[in-house]
Parts: C-alpha cells; sequence; structure tokens
C-alpha cells in the first residue's frame, strides 16, 4: 500500500524544497508524486480518476474501493478500471516511493505539479493522457516565463546537412527569446540543444527515464548544461529506465510543451514522426525541412509534407510564421536599425506599468497611447529581458 498523509508528505516534499501553501496542496504534490511511481505515462485510466477524484483522493480509491461504484463516477467501464487496478498493483509499495524521493533529493532534482504557478499549462491539452507531475533539474520559470517554445526534433542518425539546418534554426531561434524544446538524443536533438544554449538562449530537455540519470550517457555534460541555463524534466521518478514506451510517451510531452514542432531530419519510421503526430494531435502547428530526394534521413519530412499537411520550413522566418507571428524581429529582437523608435515604445510601455497593481493589455494599451498589438511586442521584449512579469490580472513592471 501508498500510504498518504500531511506529515509524510511534508517530509517528503521538504527534502526537495517544495513546500505548497496550503495541507491541501503539500498532500496533492505527494499523492502527485506517488502516481508517478505507480503508473506508465499516459495512463488514461489514472488520468480520468485524478481528474475527477484528485490526486490525494484518487490514490486511496485505486488501492481499495469497489470498481464498479468507482466506474460509475469516473463515467468508464468498469471492466477498464479492473485492469487499470491490476497493472497498478505490484506498485503499490511505499518503499518505491520513498526511493524516488531519496534519489531526487541526492541529484538535486525537484518537483512541480499543476498546482505550481510556472507548470506548464499548456500540457492540459493532452486531457486524462497529461503528465500529473514533473521531476525536474533547473529554472522551473522556463515552462511558463517565456511567450514561445518551438520543438526541433529528428534523426538520431543525422547527416551533415541536418546538423547544419537544425543548428542554425536552434540558434536564430533562441536568440530571438524563443525556448528551444527536445529530447536530448544524439543527432538532431543534441545539435538543436548545444545551438541554443551557444547563442545564449534557453532550452528544455524532455528525458525519458529519470531526470538524475543524463540519458543517453555521452550527452550528460550537455544535460547538465541545459539544467543550468534551462530545464531537463521527466515525468517518470528518478531511478527509472528510459525504455522504448517511455520514449513514445516522452515524445507527447516535448509536442504538447511547444508551440510548433519542427521536424528536421527523419527517416521513414523515425521516432521523430511519433512526435509529429502528437503535435498534429494537439492542434499544434507542424513543419518539415525538405531535404534531397535521394536521402533517406529525409524520407519521413518528405512523408510529413505530403501526408500530414506540415508546412515546408527553409528558414528561421518560416518557423516564426508557424508560430503565427508577423515578426520575428518586431517580436524577439531587441537589436534592431530603429532602436530610438523601439526605446522610445518601452518606455511608453513600462510608464503606462505599476510595480504594485497588475494592469492588462487594455488598460496598458489606453495608458501608453499604443494598440494592443504593439504593447503585447514590447512586453515580450520585456519579459525576456526580465524587465516586466506576467502575473494574475496582468502585467507589472519589475522595480529598480
Amino acid at each position: 500500500m501508498i500510504t498518504i498523509d500531511l506529515a509524510r508528505s511534508r517530509a517528503a516534499l521538504a527534502r526537495l524544497g517544495c513546500l505548497p501553501e496550503t495541507d491541501q496542496e503539500t498532500v496533492a504534490a505527494f499523492a502527485a508524486a506517488a502516481w508517478s511511481c505507480l503508473v506508465e505515462p499516459g495512463d488514461a485510466v489514472a488520468g480520468r480518476m485524478i481528474s475527477v477524484f484528485g490526486a490525494a483522493e484518487a490514490l486511496r480509491f485505486a488501492q481499495g474501493s469497489d470498481v464498479k461504484d468507482l466506474a460509475l463516477e469516473m463515467g468508464v467501464e468498469s471492466d477498464d478500471v479492473a485492469r487499470a487496478r491490476s497493472r497498478w498493483a505490484p506498485r503499490f509499495n511505499d518503499m518505491a516511493v520513498d526511493d524516488a524521493f531519496a534519489r531526487a533529493a541526492r541529484a538535486n532534482v525537484r518537483l512541480i505539479t499543476p498546482d505550481h504557478e510556472s507548470w506548464p499549462r499548456s500540457l492540459t491539452d493532452l486531457g486524462d493522457h497529461a503528465p500529473r507531475c514533473l521531476w525536474f533539474r533547473g529554472n522551473a520559470s522556463v515552462f511558463s516565463r517565456y511567450s514561445a517554445h518551438v520543438a526541433i526534433v529528428g534523426a538520431r542518425a543525422a547527416t551533415g546537412y541536418g546538423e547544419h539546418v537544425a543548428s542554425e534554426f536552434a540558434a536564430e531561434l533562441a536568440a530571438r527569446g524563443v525556448v528551444i524544446v527536445s529530447g536530448a538524443a544524439y543527432g538532431i536533438d543534441g545539435f538543436a540543444h548545444r545551438a541554443a544554449l551557444a547563442a545564449g538562449g534557453t532550452s528544455i530537455a524532455v528525458l525519458a527515464g529519470g531526470a538524475d540519470r543524463p540519458y543517453p550517457s555521452g550527452h550528460a555534460r550537455l544535460i547538465d548544461s541545459i539544467a543550468t541555463k534551462g530545464v531537463v524534466c521527466s515525468e517518470v521518478p528518478c531511478g527509472s529506465a528510459p525504455t522504448k514506451w517511455r520514449f513514445l510517451q516522452r515524445n507527447r510531452v516535448i509536442a504538447a510543451l511547444a508551440d510548433a514542432t519542427v521536424v528536421v531530419e527523419a527517416g521513414w519510421r523515425s521516432g521523430s514522426l511519433n512526435t509529429a503526430g502528437h503535435a498534429a494531435a494537439l492542434s499544434r502547428p507542424l513543419g518539415a525541412v525538405p531535404g534531397p530526394v535521394t536521402s533517406a534521413a529525409s524520407a519521413g519530412c518528405h512523408r510529413l509534407l505530403r501526408e500530414f499537411d506540415a508546412r515546408c520550413i527553409t528558414g528561421v522566418d518560416d518557423v516564426v510564421e508557424l508560430l503565427g507571428l508577423d515578426s520575428a524581429q518586431t517580436l524577439f529582437d531587441s537589436e534592431s536599425d530603429d532602436t530610438a523608435a523601439r526605446t522610445n515604445e518601452r518606455t511608453r510601455v513600462t510608464d503606462a506599468l505599476s510595480t504594485r497593481s497588475a494592469r492588462n493589455i487594455d488598460d496598458i494599451a489606453r495608458r501608453s497611447g499604443m494598440s494592443n498589438t504593439e504593447v503585447q511586442q514590447v512586453l515580450g521584449i520585456l519579459q525576456l529581458e526580465e524587465k516586466v512579469r506576467r502575473v494574475e490580472g496582468g502585467w507589472l513592471v519589475m522595480g529598480n
């Protein structure tokens, strides 16, 4: 059995420096972590149970309620609940949960749940298949502070062409303030992460195994660098092995975290097509980079263009367009030819803000004499420079 009580929850979370504000949030966070030890990623029955009852109550019900009554309240078939409980039963183990927290504490891995202000809200689009928590190293604010995230994925056995394109796209996008999301694998993933960091940008690596065990091992130093400047995360607890199933499920998280997904190189049956499929299922913009028609490494990209209505990506401006933005230069790049005009716009926006009272876009536009679109663009730049911050109800300017 897995025991849930306030004292145990507080003690476990305190080891990770995680102290929710209320007792209810404390128990819920511990229960979410326990669920990550109990089920495999993407378990829809667990997700449904948690959404109906909350993580703590769902965990109690999972260990001892009548299946028929439980299924009725959840709105699912009783056979589905019975099968789910059968596959969970071998993992009803307090020691496994304790071990996950102990490993996390040793590796400086922390926990974030949907109750946290920095939780990536885009994950809710996964519905009952959404992660119930993320174990992570790095800065959790990266999940929510930046206005644009792009997944750059592709073949492990990348060609020189693919490596060049991935590096060029990631570096320029990162320099413009876009967070690069990928899976830290060899090939395209690794080049995208490295280029983003080299450009002084930020990156998110989503691992298939525990956040405490870098995989592949040859990317241990890269993964540590990502954690220093961005986030390394996983929905499975520390100590978990990166299995084939977890790689496939990891891809849905990459797609959900990103505002758009770009496949740089992919073979006909590449795992990157799985990520593309998740992006399409979530109605996220999907792009593919064309390659030589003779290259097997680009066959998957050509398939996406032909069969899945992916957008043809030939440059960074195409990616920006995929994000639905009019001008990358206007939104992200603080160095431009019209520096004086841009400085005036920033001054007008910051003058319209308060350090104490949150103001919404309409109010800021009225006070600054600018359009809502112009205000949103300038706020994006100021947020990247950490001169303003988004809060409930609007925006605040940072004090000196």
